[in-house]
This record gives C-alpha cells, structure tokens and sequence, in this order.
C-alpha cells in the first residue's frame, strides 16, 4: 500500500461558496466551536462606540445638528417660494436669511435674559442675608446642631449664583467660533436643501426604507418644533400676565426664558419657573414665592402634562416615557444643547435604526405614542 493511502486524509480546505455546515444539536459549530450568533453583540459593540464619540465630540456635533434642525424647520418655505414664482436661487437666499434670523435671536434672547439677572441679583443682597438669618433662627429652634445649620446654609449665597450667571454670559459671549460653524455649516445646509428631494427619489427604488425614515425624521422635527413653539409661546404669555399682576421683577425675561425651556420636555418646566421663584422670594418674601409657584404649576402642569403630550405624541409619534428618557439620555451625552434637541435627536436615531430595517420596526411598539395595530392573528 501506497504511503499517501496509509496517511489520514488532510481536511479540504474552505472553497468560496461551500456552504457551512450546520451547528450540532448541542450548539457547537463543525470543529465544536460555540456557534454564536455575533450580530447583535456587534451591533451593541458599535453602539457604544458611537455613543463615546458623540460625548467626545459634542461640541461640534451639538451645534451641526441644530443648524440641520433650523434648515429642516425653514426648507418648506423652498418650494412654496417657487410656486409663487420667485427664483430658487432666491428661495435658497430666503432660507439662509430665516435660519439665520432664528438663530441669532435664540442667542439674543438667551444672553438678554443671563446679563439681566445677573445685573439685578446684587442688589438682594441684604434681603438673602435676612432669609439666611431667620432660616438659621428656625432651625436652631426645632434643636438642629448649629455646625449643621452652618454647614447647609454657608452655602446660599448670591455671590455663587451670580458667578454662575456671569460664567454663564462669557460662554455665550465666547461662542463667537461656535456660532460661526453654525452660520458657515446653515449656508451650506441651506444650498444642497434645493437638491435633497431629488437625491431621495434617486434612492428611492433601491432603498425605500432608508427614504421612508429620513421622510419621517424631517417630518418629525419640523412638527416638533412648530408644537413646541406655539405651547412655548402660549406659556410664555401667560407666565408674563402672571408675573405682572403678581409684581415680580423682569416678567418678560423669564417669559422668555419659559419659551427656551419648553424645548426641553419634561423638565423644562422646573428651569423656567426656579428663576422667577428665587427672584419672588427675595423680593416678597415666602409668600409670593409661593404664589409664582403655584401660579406656575397650574398653568405649566396643566399645558404640558395634559394638553401639550397629545398634540407632540401625534406630531412626532413618541410616548411620554420616550420623550422623558430621551432629554435625560442626549442631555447626558450632548449636554444643555442635546437636552434641547432631544426630540429630533431620537427620531434620527429611530429613523437610521428602526424605520430603514423591517426587521426592527417591532421596536416602535414600545417607541410609539400609541400601540401599532397588530399584524397577525396571533395579535387578534
């Protein structure tokens, strides 16, 4: 017998296009490997690694997306100027002008409302002294140590409120290079906008999927915003109505300050309505701090816990809990820019992760405002 035919025979090597066999009923692959499924534990990987560079790169990322949002909100504005007949080089013209408007005065009213408080917060100074002095009185009273008294209200002062405002004033003031990437990224933004329906119908055969999800994000987010600043706007109003009868100082900068914080849902009732309570505490006293904040209460709790998620859950189709995670979620990875575009934000990422694969889309079911129709008998 031949050496060759003695010897065991080598395995054959891989060919391109062999089929793999199939795993072992223990779960093994051909040589007992595990057979793992490694998509999902990818996926997942290249999540966080996602996730990591956007906190890493906020700064830029943050401001890009904003200039997307004011040219998605404006872009309409495009076709309906050439329907009137005007030129699409002038609607474009149009388009830069009102994101531009928009924006500078988001950041007009923003450091209005900083330098205005901070340059009145000084002169309260005797009054906090007095609320700190009969606080301390209080509690020494109902026999609370003294070195713990000193220690929670050594810390009220109006000296750190005021370096916050002021830190706060010269980070606007210092976004000169920010904002210009803002402006330099909407004209470009604002050029291609012309384009973009005709590069989605270009696709749209290939991959209706991917259209469909950018469709519904812009969709989404042009909704958002047009709910939000309305509601921003009615609480605004009745905010500076209430303030005014009440007679506490500045009722237009915290209206105004009230229309930015309603962009972040949830919690933007809470940073609208601490400033004009501090204020009415110092100036009035428990009372009328009191009142401000009942005041606020029934106007913001019954808005926007009862009237305003309606309206947003059918704008941009997200339940309550989605939009609450959501602000806590791309606040924590974007910070205060990521908690107001929290919103668009999640409905990009539904549309690049959800919408464009059917095989995803079951995930909706517990993204929407309300619960799909079910798709079988097995939901009957």
């Amino acid at each position: 017998m031949d050496d060759a035919e003695s010897q065991p025979a080598e395995p054959e090597p891989d060919r391109p296009g062999r089929p793999e066999p199939a795993p072992a009923a223990d779960g093994t692959g051909p040589r007992g490997v595990p057979a793992v499924r490694a998509a999902p534990l990818l996926g997942l990987a290249s999540l966080v690694v996602v996730v990591a560079g956007l906190r890493v790169s906020g700064g830029v990322v943050a401001p890009i997306f904003l200039g997307l949002v004011l040219v998605l909100t404006v872009a309409p504005l495009v076709p309906v100027l050439r329907r009137r007949g005007m030129p699409g080089g002038l609607g474009v013209v149009v388009v830069v002008v009102a994101s531009y408007a928009i924006l500078l005065a988001f950041v007009a009213a923003l450091a209005y409302a900083v330098a205005q408080l901070a340059g009145l917060l000084p002169t309260y100074a005797a009054q906090l002294d007095a609320l700190v002095t009969s606080a301390y009185g209080a509690l020494a009273a109902i026999g609370v140590d003294s070195a713990q008294i000193a220690s929670a209200l050594g810390q009220i002062n109006l000296g750190s409120v005021i370096g916050f405002l002021q830190g706060l004033l010269g980070q606007l003031a210092g976004t000169v290079s920010v904002l210009a990437l803002i402006l330099t990224v909407l004209l470009f933004m604002a050029v291609d906008s012309g384009s973009v329906p005709e590069r989605l119908r270009s696709i749209e055969a290939s991959r209706p999927g991917v259209v469909a999800g950018l469709r519904s994000f812009a969709d989404g987010t042009r909704r958002f915003v047009l709910v939000y600043t309305i509601f921003g706007l009615i609480i605004a109003v009745l905010d500076v109505i209430v303030l005014t009868v009440l007679g506490v100082p500045l009722p237009f900068v915290f209206g105004l300050v009230a229309l930015i914080a309603n962009y972040i849902p949830s919690i933007g009732f809470i940073i609208a309505m601490a400033p004009p309570a501090l204020l009415a505490l110092l100036d009035g006293g428990p009372e009328l701090m009191l009142a401000v904040i009942g005041s606020f209460a029934v106007i913001n709790v019954v808005l926007q816990t009862f009237v305003q998620p309606r309206f947003v859950g059918e704008a941009v189709g997200l339940s309550i809990t989605i939009t609450f995670l959501s602000v806590v979620f791309w606040g924590w990875v974007l910070g205060v820019l990521g908690a107001l575009l929290a919103i668009p934000l999640t409905l990009l990422a539904k549309a690049l992760l959800v919408d464009v694969d059917p095989r995803n889309r079951w995930i909706n079911a517990f993204l929407a405002d309300r619960p799909p129709p079910a798709d079988g008998p097995a939901g009957a």
